[in-house]
């Protein structure tokens, strides 16, 4: 099967990034196109896709519950073959699960030279009310360029949970002012609003990219 993106973005920008949904929402969901359209606006190319379960939504009467991360790996990888050549570097990530699924590919394609990064929006460290049951065990030695952008009240990871967790030396973490797990903030709390905190994310990206990929 062939994979369906959306496209944002000039098509000769020099970074492209790939990104997947989460477990619950399609790739043209509000959050997801709010952030595709924070990052065109800074000049990347932004491809996004659908693994098959989430797909099947769009035609099926029922919805088909998301499986297990490690099952659509093989998705992700083949999303990347489907993209094809990029102008430049290649980003891979996603959010939530999606940069989940990013991650737990990452190491390999960095290796072998496909990809520069990795970028995951609101990574879900553990289940809602569940920290024992951590989602990091990758984490820990990771060898690609990370830069994850994390709320500070994510309830799938905060910020006074994610220091304990020993990430690897090449994760850094953006930390945006209340934050949930949509980056949304409450304006009357912080000050901030969405649109500031993506736009944030896109400027922060653009500096990470030209360290690791100048």
């Amino acid at each position: 099967m062939t994979t369906d993106f959306l496209f944002d973005g000039p098509e000769d920008a020099r970074i492209t990034i790939l990104l997947a949904h989460g477990a619950g929402a399609p790739m043209d969901s509000a959050s997801m196109n709010a952030v595709a359209k924070a990052l065109a606006e800074q000049g990347f190319r932004v491809a996004r896709f659908e693994f098959a379960y989430m797909a099947s939504r769009r035609t099926a009467a029922g919805k088909k519950p998301p499986p297990k991360a490690e099952t659509v790996m093989p998705e992700y990888v083949a999303a990347i073959d489907d993209l094809g050549p990029t102008n430049g570097p290649l980003l891979i990530g996603g959010k939530s699960m999606g940069g989940r699924v990013a991650s737990m590919v990452a190491d390999a394609l960095f290796d072998a030279g496909r990809i520069a990064g990795l970028v995951c929006l609101g990574y879900p460290f553990h289940p809602p009310g569940r920290p024992q049951q951590l989602r990091t065990a990758h984490l820990i030695n990771l060898r690609t360029p990370t830069l994850i952008c994390q709320g500070t009240r994510d309830e799938f990871g905060d910020h006074y949970e994610v220091g304990e967790f020993g990430l690897s030396d090449a994760i850094e973490v953006l930390w945006l002012e209340d934050g949930d797990h949509d980056l949304k903030p409450r304006k009357s709390v912080s000050g901030f609003s969405t649109a500031d905190h993506l736009k944030t994310v896109a400027s922060s990206i653009d500096a990470w990219v030209k360290r690791i990929a100048p």
